[in-house]
């Protein structure tokens, strides 16, 4: 393999030509979810645009009830103006069937409503979190942001997951750091149908692991059958027989009948690797 002949471009350089192209934009209207992606596009955003950035935030159950929490907090730390949405995504039959392209009709679902606030608030660009590292995997979303004209300013300033993480530090947001999050549906296996009852089953039996202490944690829904993912470096933890005894009388409170640990620790997108033949993989 041949060495990359591109030179090597620091996160601080980044930052710079990410902080000119937002600027370009002239207002942006950020989909800001409370992820370290999305909030450092805001936080750059609301830096050099001021009130010409506004931070909006879909509220449906796939949302984590923590990650809103997150987001309303991080907004005020900030000081970027901030804005919830109600979406309806759950009453879109073709979200609800659950098939490989969900993403796709959850991100209309948000990229609609975006769009009309744009108008509707006087704003220039929709902009998003999304990240070089995003365009590797299945995402359908990704298609729906094309048909909405949703730019990707991360993409655009060539970051990676690590670039967001690094130059969030440098202008120091204490979420640098902050754990990769998904909205719930994506714990339910492809063709099962996605429910407001199931959501919450998950998204209350993974409040009460972090709760337990668990930093990077996925419930995937298999029925009656909850499949923990957990991050390597915890597993150990999770084994003891005092915090084994308390994460499966948790699964069982929120209608699990048997808990199981996946040995394999937890990755992200891991129900996609059912699938085959099936990418969103862009040329960088």
């Amino acid at each position: 393999m041949f060495p990359s002949t591109e030179p090597e471009v620091s996160p601080a350089e980044k930052l710079e030509a990410l902080r000119g192209l937002l600027r370009a934009m002239r207002s942006v209207l950020v989909c800001y979810s409370g992820g370290i992606d999305s909030a450092f596009v805001l936080a750059v955003a609301h830096a050099e645009l001021g009130a010409r950035a506004l931070g909006v935030t879909a509220v449906s159950p796939s949302l984590p009830a923590s990650e809103l929490e997150d987001a309303v907090r991080i907004a005020q730390k900030l000081g970027a103006p901030h804005r919830l949405l109600e979406s309806h995504e759950i009453e879109r039959p073709e979200y609800v069937q659950n098939a490989p392209d969900r993403c796709f009709h959850c991100k209309s679902e948000l990229y609609s409503l975006t769009a009309q606030s744009r108008i509707d608030l006087g704003f220039e660009v929709v902009v998003n979190g999304t990240n070089l590292d995003d365009l590797g995997d299945y995402r359908p979303g990704l298609k729906a942001a094309t048909d909405h004209g949703v730019r990707s300013p991360l993409v655009e300033a060539r970051f990676t997951k690590a670039d967001v993480r690094a130059a969030a530090k440098l202008i120091g947001m204490d979420i640098w750091d902050k754990p990769a999050a998904a909205c719930l549906s994506s714990r339910i296996p492809y063709g099962t149908s996605v429910t407001r009852e199931r959501l919450a089953q998950i998204g209350g039996f993974e409040a009460d692991l972090r709760q337990l202490g668990f930093r990077q944690i996925r419930v995937r829904w298999h029925d009656q059958i909850a499949r923990i993912e957990v991050d390597l470096a915890e597993l150990g933890s999770l084994l003891t027989d005092g915090m084994r005894d308390r994460v499966v009388e948790a699964g069982k409170r929120h209608g699990f009948r048997y808990v199981t640990l996946d040995l394999g620790g937890y990755r992200t997108g891991s129900l996609n690797e059912m699938l085959t033949g099936r990418s969103l993989k862009l040329v960088r």
